[in-house]
């Protein structure tokens, strides 16, 4: 195994996971993560460095002075969204002289608004294994969830499954090598999760 395939944890958990639990706004509480002394010092850490990337931007807005202040906030708002957003994946276009992007977090995002429009479906974390950085690679998707226990555990994975596939296919820049649906824990009704 080499450094490369070890990823850092902040006690149980990874960065891609505690971002995209801030990303969500902490919504559903995640008690193990909000218990884990680790994560929870790790999280603090992400938002002061969310707080004090909007700050930045906002002093150099204001060191500009004349520009078209509604312009500017747009741009901000376009930028605090996305800033934390993991990388910026290429959207082919036919013009040369265009850079479009969709970030990670845009589709993970997605991934999640699904995920929240079928019942008893809690999406944890959703991964990208390859290169998004290149366009048209194949990536490899993985989609971590929680199920409620109260209907059949397969139909909900496939059904959300299909959602992501299709969504996807629909609005992702990259070609899907594969996309799995992983359930890694199931949720009692009446219980805290």
């Amino acid at each position: 195994m080499t450094d490369d395939d070890v990823e850092d944890r902040y006690g149980a958990f990874t960065l891609d996971e505690l971002a995209d639990y801030l990303d969500s706004g902490r919504d559903p509480v995640r008690p193990e993560i909000e218990t884990d002394a680790d994560a929870s010092a790790a999280l603090r850490r992400l938002e002061q460095l969310r707080v004090a990337s909007a700050d930045l931007l906002d002093a150099d807005v204001r060191a500009a002075g004349a520009a078209d202040d509604d312009w500017i906030a747009r741009v901000l708002a376009s930028i605090r969204t996305t800033a934390h957003a993991g990388r910026d994946i290429p959207v082919p276009d036919d013009d040369p002289t265009s850079r479009l992007v969709v970030t990670e977090g845009a589709i993970r995002g997605l991934v999640r608004v699904l995920g929240d429009a079928l019942p008893g479906v809690l999406v944890r974390r959703t991964r990208f294994e390859g290169d998004v950085t290149t366009p048209g690679a194949a990536i490899h998707v993985e989609v971590v969830v929680a199920l409620a226990a109260d209907a059949p555990l397969r139909e909900r994975a496939d059904a959300l499954r299909e959602l992501v596939a299709a969504a996807l296919h629909e609005h992702a820049p990259f070609a899907v090598a594969s996309l799995t649906v992983r359930v890694a824990d199931v949720l009692i009704p009446g219980e805290p999760t």
